[in-house]
Formats: structure tokens, C-alpha cells, sequence
């Protein structure tokens, strides 16, 4: 099992250490040739969409990643990750969301909820995080609320979560991912 996990900026370094804790092989991902690896899902972290998206497309990854990701190859987006599947960017994902909905640094938050499919009182740290609008179509459903705002949702093979649970001890949701993306691999997928 080795999964891609985007390296441009913002927290990709604790998703492949939560990934390393399971056991998972990683790479990151800074330009074409390193996506061209074998992998078996990929990890978009948080970080700065604006930025992301525009480093995504001046190293010619944009279309690549978005390919890739609409045949099957499993995704997990923390925070701007979340945002980059949205509607408003990469557009593999039925979500509408809000950019920077609890506000700026000092806006950040710790709550504790319930993660359908994951468990009861998974650890969730906020920091600008965006949350999800609406649900728009397709197959995506909401796996967590927090004051009634969607803060974590899947669509088929793509997971996204307005928290970042790289940063906590708490590795359900990076196990969670792992059984997307095992299935998979079991089914004979895995995608260059």
C-alpha cells in the first residue's frame, strides 16, 4: 500500500506520520514525475487552497490529480483539501463550501462528535476551517455535523473533513481512509 500525499504546502508532513503510525508507505508529491509513482490513494492537507490550486495547475498536476481522482483512486481532503474536491475548484465532489467559515487563526476550535462509519467522540481541531455549504448531488453524504454545520462528508472514493486529524492522536480517520482505499486495491485497482 503506498498512498501520495501531496507536499506544495500547508500540513503534509503529519498526514505521513498519522499514515507511517498504520504502517503505510508514502511520497510526497511536488511535480509531475513524482505523481507518475504507484499509489493507491492520495492525501490533499490542509494548507492555502488559493495557493495550492494555483501551484496545482502551474506544475501541470491539476488535470492529472482531478483524472485520477474521478477513476477511482481514493482521496482524503483535511480543510483545504476539502476545498480544492469542492464545486468551486477541482469539481469531483457534490459540495458547496465555505472558505474560512470560523474565521481567521484565532478562530481555530477543539470539539469532540460523533464520525458516522468512524466512531463516537473523535477529536476534531479546527483552524480557518472551511465548512460544507450544501450537499449538491450525487452519491455524498454528510458524516459529521458541528452545530449543525456538514464538517466532514464522502462521495464514493473521496473523504473530506473540515478538521485536521493529522494533528490529533486519534488515527480513525486516517484508518478509515486506508479501508477505502484497501478495497480497491483488493478490487485490482491502482492507478500511475
Amino acid at each position: 500500500m503506498r498512498i501520495a500525499v501531496l507536499a506544495l504546502q500547508g500540513a503534509f508532513i503529519e498526514h505521513r506520520q498519522a499514515l507511517g503510525k498504520l504502517g503505510v508507505e508514502t511520497f510526497e508529491v511536488r511535480q509531475l514525475a513524482d505523481w507518475m509513482q504507484p499509489k493507491d490513494g492520495l492525501v490533499l492537507p490542509g494548507g492555502e487552497s488559493t495557493t495550492m490550486m494555483k501551484l496545482l495547475g502551474d506544475l501541470q498536476l491539476l488535470e492529472p490529480i482531478r483524472e485520477a481522482i474521478l477513476g477511482g483512486l481514493p482521496v482524503f481532503g483535511t480543510c483545504a483539501g476539502l476545498i480544492l474536491l469542492s464545486e468551486s475548484h477541482l469539481s469531483t465532489m457534490h459540495i458547496r463550501v465555505r472558505r474560512n467559515a470560523y474565521g481567521r487563526q484565532l478562530g481555530s476550535f477543539h470539539a469532540v462528535a460523533q464520525v458516522d462509519e468512524v466512531g463516537a467522540d473523535v477529536p476534531l481541531t479546527f483552524i480557518r476551517a472551511p465548512y460544507i455549504e450544501a450537499i449538491t448531488g450525487g452519491e455524498c453524504r454528510a458524516l459529521c455535523r458541528v452545530d449543525g454545520r456538514i464538517v466532514a462528508a464522502r462521495e464514493g472514493n473521496q473523504l473530506v473533513t473540515a478538521f485536521h486529524p493529522e494533528l490529533d492522536s486519534d488515527l480513525r480517520m486516517h484508518r478509515y481512509f486506508m479501508k477505502m482505499a484497501e478495497t480497491r486495491l483488493a478490487e485490482g485497482s491502482r492507478s500511475l
